[in-house]
């Protein structure tokens, strides 16, 4: 056995990761899943797999947004059987609504779970919408550019400079901030922000709007590949490396009244996430379909730059979420009376347990 740096450790026979974590090891032993399953095609089922009867399978909503390609795991899921291998027909809601109406729409019902960014919906969360947190998906997926001849080559060179973001409350946004924060460069009064629709970002640059330009994939990555941008810094530097940035929301009244299905959702989506990051070429095939400007070799690529092998359950994805508060709470997004350990408590929900 060896170790990698996705503090997994891989069979020198197989090659497969296997997480190094105890309470991972027997989740994968209790869902019986396989890490070398081979790819396969519409609704067939991976080794070891009972087929299911259509009439038998829990139908539950699930929200996510279609074109960000960290929700991968979701169509992933629905292709390769994750779905019905756990008893669930996923009928699946695009949602491209304000993070207050999606939560909203979970907690009352209209969607029973959703995939998002935790620097997104941990403010929501700190209002008291009904919705738990069950698993993070996986890190990575927010860039940060300049032109290479804006000599910008580090996050203190914004010092004075304007950052272009899609919304001011976008996950880029807060992430940006809060690593500026911790370098010792005021987010608010040193930095200036300017807001444009994600797919202007790139003319804003080139006109000189702005000097650089923060947001997630495949929007950012494609700008860098395309107009030959510097990558200033993303989300998997130093601490962050080992962060989870997408989790998985669950209605809590389902948890409390349903927990089976919530169950089977979350380990469905990690089994998801896991194939995902096994085998980045198919999952990229699989989401093509929703990044029509990006090619699959592009895709593959930007997946094999997320950690979908990160995707911490339990306390330790408990311990993240208090992490993101504290950050929040530097940058003044959240309460500065908000116990974080307390509040991660209250918005997570360990249903593997």
């Amino acid at each position: 056995m060896h170790w990698d740096n996705n503090d997994m450790k891989t069979d020198d026979k197989t090659d497969h990761p296997t997480p190094a974590n105890a309470s991972r090891r027997a989740w994968l032993r209790k869902t019986a899943w396989t890490a070398g399953a081979a790819a396969l095609g519409g609704a067939s089922f991976l080794p070891g797999m009972r087929a299911v009867a259509d009439e038998n399978l829990k139908p539950l909503k699930l929200s996510w947004n279609a074109g960000a390609i960290c929700t991968a795991p979701v169509p992933v899921a629905v292709k390769q059987g994750f779905f019905r291998k756990h008893g669930l027909d996923v009928e699946l809601i695009n949602f491209a609504g304000s993070t207050d109406q999606l939560l909203e729409a979970i907690a009352t019902g209209k969607s029973d779970a959703g995939v998002g960014m935790a620097l997104r919906w941990i403010k929501p969360l700190e209002q008291g919408f009904d919705v738990k947190l069950t698993a993070g998906i996986h890190g990575g997926c927010m860039r940060l550019l300049a032109t290479k001849a804006s000599g910008i080559v580090d996050l203190q060179g914004l010092k004075g400079r304007t950052v272009g973001v899609s919304d001011m409350a976008s996950p880029a946004k807060n992430f940006f901030a809060i690593t500026l924060k911790k370098l010792g460069v005021d987010p608010d009064n040193d930095v200036h922000w300017r807001q444009y629709p994600a797919p202007l970002l790139g003319e804003a640059l080139k006109k000189g709007e702005v000097h650089a330009i923060a947001d997630g994939d495949p929007t950012i990555w494609t700008l860098r590949e395309t107009d030959h941008l510097q990558e200033v810094s993303n989300n998997l530097c130093g601490e962050y490396a080992t962060r989870v940035c997408c989790v998985l929301g669950v209605r809590g009244s389902l948890i409390r009244k349903d927990r089976a299905t919530a169950q089977a959702l979350t380990q469905a989506l990690l089994e998801a996430t896991e194939w995902t990051a096994n085998h980045p070429a198919e999952a990229a095939t699989i989401f093509s379909s929703n990044a029509p400007g990006a090619d699959v070799a592009q895709l593959t690529a930007m997946l094999k730059s997320h950690t979908d092998h990160h995707h911490p359950i339990g306390d330790a994805f408990k311990k993240e979420i208090a992490l993101y508060a504290d950050d929040l709470k530097s940058v003044g997004v959240i309460n500065a009376g908000t116990d974080s350990s307390r509040f991660a408590t209250r918005v997570f929900s360990d249903v593997l347990a």
